[in-house]
């Protein structure tokens, strides 16, 4: 009885805690693509929820049916064969639950892997986001500047990040406006969204990257084309350039505040390639392998005919 008591106050203290909570950010969308995947994960949700209610009411019929206390007590069940069609029914079934959600989820990822619905007649504005330990830079070619651990985005326009690492793989994640894509050393990862409402959101690196973990946040602001063209223009006008100096101590640093500048490292140290184009040249370094390979099976071949000849001639002699 205490047990139940105990467990009982559990579940209710639980319960009263968490009506005190603010909904989930990745449920409170901002943005197209990030309502897409809100409502993917929500449908997965609902779909999952289904299955435990059926299982659930499954077990409760069989236990209350076939409960032992209902049964004499020298009972034997009978010997049965089992059905085919029950067979087929839960076979099926399962493939059929499996089979939606892996086209829904196909669906989804193609959507926001592309510039999100409704923005296909406007250019997008690229920012170059890379990380290192343990801080983000925030580069704008098209504007000419930079920040340090946060980004400003003009809304109703679409946005293309384009993510890189400095140091150790990281995620890129802004959960009210887009999903989370990894940040590499080597290679160029890019990520679409839309910001539908003025406001500030909280971004983070939501890979584990080490001790400084923890703090690599940065804020992301949304505000109207005019405000952001001005805080464009003010950065490029006040702020210091990023000289080459600074940025190798900017890497060097493990946490660093919120700065500004009046160019981009791109300048000097410019960005790897796209992930497409480091698939093509690794397709391509395969490729010359292969004929690499091949010229020296055929040399090596030919060397062989050859000394054959030889000694062919040698012995005749």
């Amino acid at each position: 009885m205490k047990k139940k008591l105990s467990l009982m106050f559990i579940a209710f203290g639980a319960l009263a805690i968490l009506t005190g909570c603010e909904p989930l950010t990745v449920f409170d969308t901002k943005g197209p693509n990030a309502k897409t995947l809100s409502d993917t994960i929500i449908l997965s949700i609902i779909t999952m929820a289904f299955i435990l209610l059926v299982v659930y009411v499954l077990l409760a019929f069989m236990l209350t049916k076939y409960r032992a206390s209902k049964a004499p007590a020298d009972y034997e069940p009978p010997h049965e064969e089992g059905s085919h069609l029950l067979e087929i029914t839960w076979t099926v079934i399962p493939i059929i639950i499996v089979a939606f959600l892996a086209v829904v989820t196909v669906k989804t990822t193609s959507t926001v892997e592309s510039q999100p619905e409704g923005y296909d007649d406007k250019e997008p504005l690229v920012i170059y986001a890379s990380s290192s330990n343990w801080k983000w830079h925030f580069s704008y070619p098209e504007q000419g500047i930079e920040t340090v651990n946060y980004v400003n985005m003009p809304i109703d326009r679409p946005i293309e990040f384009k993510l890189y690492s400095f140091g150790p793989i990281t995620s890129f994640w802004i959960p009210q406006l887009a999903g989370q894509k990894y940040a590499m050393s080597d290679m160029l990862n890019t990520i679409h969204l839309a910001a539908d409402d003025i406001g500030s959101f909280m971004g983070r690196n939501s890979n584990f990257s080490g001790r400084g973990f923890a703090e690599m946040e940065f804020e992301a602001q949304t505000m109207t084309q005019e405000d952001f063209d001005k805080w464009a223009a003010d950065v490029k006008a006040n702020e210091k350039p990023l000289t080459e100096e600074k940025f190798d101590e900017l890497l060097k640093a493990e946490h660093v505040g919120r700065s500004s500048y009046s160019s981009t490292h791109l300048e000097f140290s410019p960005a790897p390639m796209e992930h497409s184009e480091h698939m093509k040249m690794g397709d391509m370094d395969h490729s010359d392998m292969d004929m690499s390979e091949d010229e020296m099976d055929h040399s090596e071949m030919n060397h062989e005919d050859h000394s054959q000849e030889k000694s062919e001639e040698t012995h005749s002699h």
